[in-house]
């Protein structure tokens, strides 16, 4: 996942950036790359580290900052009125830590594949056709491993994103995660993308007891049941989980949300000797002050798991629904 800046003013670079981007996404989610010339002069026109390795579900998923709008008092492009109701610039959340370099944005990218080096060709490659135009803010690899209908863990050793299973149907993603009729009309079909990286302290995680992680969280954490049930995904009774769990302070927000996380490893923290790793948190939601930002106060007061994480980036985007055939990404918001 990867933000940019925009360096420009010009509407007309930025609606070339993204049909560009646009191509290049449609060529290479169906397994093809960029065709070189006849000059052998010039630099090859795809980088070529994916070629042979398929299509591998390639996706690309783009969400526009409240900066894209208007930023620092300035409507650059002419699109203010076209700003989504709910975007804005996640408030400062107590227990929060968070460093400038990992935060907010004019646009998101999420690109995703079955393989990781098609994955980064595919951000790569974003990055290089935005030459002139934006530039990179700030870029995360995540991971995550799990069979398919099984509930991912997290590096905490835990399932991530049982809740999702309470509004898994086409009601519920109509109620919890698509954008209401009353936003502008290219937002329709998308949701709001609510993104924080949060670093995990491994190192004092894994010198805690069974008991204390499980308290923590309020679950079991082979079966991933909370207190009180037998399995995964029996209805939780928030009465039975100890007062700063988790689970028990998301319940009780009573607010849903769609939670796609992914771990990310970063190496070695210079200054620590401890692990750089953690959760890339990414939730959609249909309207983030209601479902969003509350729970980030709550548990940002009262979460047992403050002692084991501090959150190090935040980012709000806006994101379209899916492309029509001839439609470039942004279309619809330049449209007059």
């Amino acid at each position: 996942m990867a933000s940019f800046d925009i360096e420009v003013s010009s509407r007309k670079k930025v609606i070339d950036l993204f049909q560009t981007w646009t191509r290049f996404a449609d060529l290479t989610s169906q397994g093809g790359h960029l065709q070189n010339d006849d000059n052998d002069m010039l630099p090859p026109a795809d980088t070529g580290e994916a070629l042979g390795l398929g299509a591998a579900k390639l996706t690309f998923t783009i969400g526009y900052g409240p900066t894209f709008f208007e930023k620092d008092g300035k409507d650059r492009f002419g699109i203010k009125h076209k700003r989504p109701h709910y975007l804005k610039q996640i408030p400062h959340m107590a227990h929060d830590s968070l460093k400038e370099e990992y935060c907010d944005g004019d646009i998101c990218v999420q690109v995703c594949a079955d393989d990781q080096q098609v994955a980064f060709h595919g951000i790569r490659n974003f990055i290089r056709l935005a030459s002139g135009i934006a530039t990179i803010r700030w870029l995360e690899e995540g991971f995550l491993r799990a069979p398919k209908e099984v509930t991912p863990r997290n590096l905490f050793g835990f399932k991530d994103g049982t809740a999702n299973q309470d509004h898994a149907t086409k009601s519920g993603f109509q109620k919890v995660v698509w954008a209401e009729k009353s936003e502008p009309e290219w937002m329709q079909g998308g949701s709001y993308l609510g993104y924080r990286k949060i670093q995990m302290l491994l190192e004092i995680w894994d010198r805690s007891s069974l008991m204390d992680q499980e308290d923590t969280f309020g679950r079991k954490k082979h079966s991933g049941a909370a207190y009180g049930k037998k399995g995964e995904f029996d209805k939780v009774d928030p009465k039975k989980l100890p007062t700063d769990s988790h689970v028990r302070l998301a319940k009780e927000t009573n607010q849903q949300m769609q939670r796609r996380a992914y771990s990310y490893t970063a190496g070695v923290d210079n200054r620590t000797g401890n692990l750089d790793a953690g959760l890339l948190f990414i939730c959609f939601t249909q309207n983030p002050d209601k479902q969003f930002l509350p729970m980030l106060k709550i548990m940002g007061k009262m979460d047992k798991l403050n002692e084991y994480t501090i959150p190090i980036g935040s980012a709000l985007f806006a994101c379209q629904g899916g492309l029509e055939p001839g439609e470039y990404f942004g279309e619809k918001i330049f449209r007059d």
